[in-house]
């Protein structure tokens, strides 16, 4: 006989089950998603970039915004990957050597802003290089900056730092000797290890990545943070201390000339774990930056 089957007890049952697995596994992809946001390298963040799992978690060491990452974890690509912040056709073009122009384009990632404006977007490639100091409660780390080939995103520094953008900001992220980077430049971060929002935190504009050909991120690196986003720079950043296989897509702006002994030691001292399992997490031994200037300017 014909007829529509009435569901049972058991069937029911079944439907629940699976209703019940469903959520379980949305909920798993959101928490995923989230960490991948709050990643380094990243965006953390990430991370990468960073800031995904490790720099997935610059954000490193993605990201600023919703999760810079400095790299996605520490044997993989580098991050940082996350919600998309700006895409390859719509999101922010490159230095425009005709013009001497850069575009800084609105973060619509959605992350924690502090507001200092907008860098102007006219910028010189002279001098080549420039040389930038990080006051921190550790002593000094200087940078010299490469403006030949990251002009762009030299000229944001040189912009964050005169609005004293990073003054007070603490370094959230440290990778250990397995991924090995210090992340820093959210200006939100507590970097305490309980704080989930760290690495989320940027100037409220990005950039488009430069000097990318034929990057390595070795002891002594100095490069910029994003989410996997192209177009998504900001203002976090990882100082490499080891040698990290990342992609390359972090900017690499400028080499550590003085302080890897600080970054050796921050290192030892270790960092407390993050949820996200991949090994960094905030460093045990407070990185606090009192004040960054930059010399050499155009």
């Amino acid at each position: 006989m014909g007829g529509k089957a009435v569901a049972t007890g058991k069937d029911r049952q079944k439907q629940l089950a699976r209703e019940h697995y469903e959520r379980q596994m949305q909920r798993r992809i959101e928490r995923e998603q989230k960490a991948k946001r709050t990643a380094i390298i990243g965006s953390t963040v990430g991370v990468v970039i960073v800031v995904g799992g490790i720099v997935a978690a610059v954000a490193l060491l993605g990201g600023n915004d919703t999760g810079t990452e400095a790299a996605a974890s520490p044997s993989a690509s580098a991050s940082p990957a996350d919600t998309a912040q700006a895409s390859a056709s719509t999101g922010p073009k490159p230095y425009d050597a005709k013009t001497g122009t850069c575009d800084y384009v609105k973060d619509t990632s959605g992350g924690t802003v502090k507001d200092v404006g907008m860098p102007p977007a006219k910028v010189k490639t002279e001098p080549a290089t420039k040389t930038m100091t990080f006051k921190t409660n550790q002593g000094d780390i200087v940078v010299e900056l490469n403006n030949a080939k990251a002009p762009c995103t030299t000229n944001s520094l040189e912009f964050l730092a005169e609005k004293n953008y990073y003054d007070g900001s603490k370094c959230h992220r440290l990778g250990g000797d397995q991924f090995p980077m210090l992340q820093c430049g959210d200006p939100t971060a507590k970097a305490d290890g309980k704080n989930e929002t760290d690495g989320q935190g940027g100037p409220g504009y990005v950039m488009a990545e430069e000097n990318l050909e034929g990057a390595q991120y070795k002891r002594g690196v100095m490069a910029m943070a994003k989410t996997s986003a192209p177009g998504s720079t900001g203002s976090q950043f990882f100082l490499v201390y080891g040698d990290i296989g990342l992609t390359p897509d972090y900017t690499p702006v400028g080499t550590i000339t003085k302080g890897l002994d600080i970054l050796d030691k921050v290192n030892k001292a270790g960092n407390i774990p993050s949820a996200m399992g991949d090994g960094t997490g905030a460093p045990k031994q407070t990185v606090e930056i009192k004040d960054v200037t930059i010399a050499g300017k155009s």
